[in-house]
């Protein structure tokens, strides 16, 4: 028999894989024409996809490159849904978070020391 290559939609795939919480936002994505297939912009969630086809789309800030490796049966557990792609995407560098304030032992400030950090009335600090 001939071989008979497996599709899937893309929005359905997208949802399988976990790249979406629901399929109406998986589909919605598809639809503002956020999604690259093999390089080509898609804006119909019916699009049918398969094995190496390459997607190309922006999750949360960060732009997501992965190819597909197989078709999911199920939106299974994430384990399940991480070896349905291979991602290619570059790893993002962390965020410089700035160092949050020490704690210096004194406690709260007093009413006095309060109105030494405050301005006082001719704009000036003392």
């Amino acid at each position: 028999m001939a071989d008979v290559e497996q599709k899937i939609r893309l929005d359905k795939w997208l949802w399988q894989a976990r790249f979406f919480k629901t399929r109406t936002l998986a589909a919605k994505q598809v639809s503002g024409g956020h999604v690259r297939v093999n390089g080509t912009r898609i804006s119909k969630p019916a699009y049918s996809v398969g094995p190496d086809d390459v997607l190309t789309f922006t999750q949360a800030r960060a732009v997501r490159v992965v190819r597909i490796l197989a078709l999911g049966e199920r939106r299974g557990p994430a384990p399940e849904a991480q070896m349905l792609y291979d991602d290619m995407s570059e790893p993002t560098p962390k965020e410089f978070v700035p160092n949050s304030p020490k704690y210096e032992g004194k406690g709260r400030p007093t009413k006095r020391m309060r109105r030494k950090l405050d301005l006082n009335g001719r704009g000036t600090l003392e």
